[in-house]
């Protein structure tokens, strides 16, 4: 990984929550959370969790959206309320 990473995943985070704002709405739950994991600075991680009824299709449109602009997927699901889509960029 470049040491530009960092800085591709903050704008990536960025578009992210702007595609997705009607889902992070101030002062009420989020249904999609948005965090930059860089506790491994040579693989940092971008984890976009979505945690509402029917998570996958709403996880689908974020994989979808993150793959189009470049990132590399995988995803966890712990529920199917509770789906994280992890993000990566070479």
């Amino acid at each position: 990984m470049t040491g530009k990473s960092p800085d591709k995943l903050d704008e990536l985070a960025d578009q992210v929550a702007n595609e997705f704002d009607a889902y992070r709405q101030p002062d009420e739950f989020k249904e999609v959370s948005i965090v930059i994991d860089d506790s491994d600075p040579e693989y940092p991680t971008l984890i976009v969790h979505v945690e509402k009824p029917d998570a996958e299709a709403l996880a689908d449109r974020i994989d979808s959206f993150l793959r189009e602009h470049g990132a590399r997927t995988e995803r966890e699901r712990h529920s199917d309320t509770d789906i994280r889509v992890l993000a990566t960029i070479d």
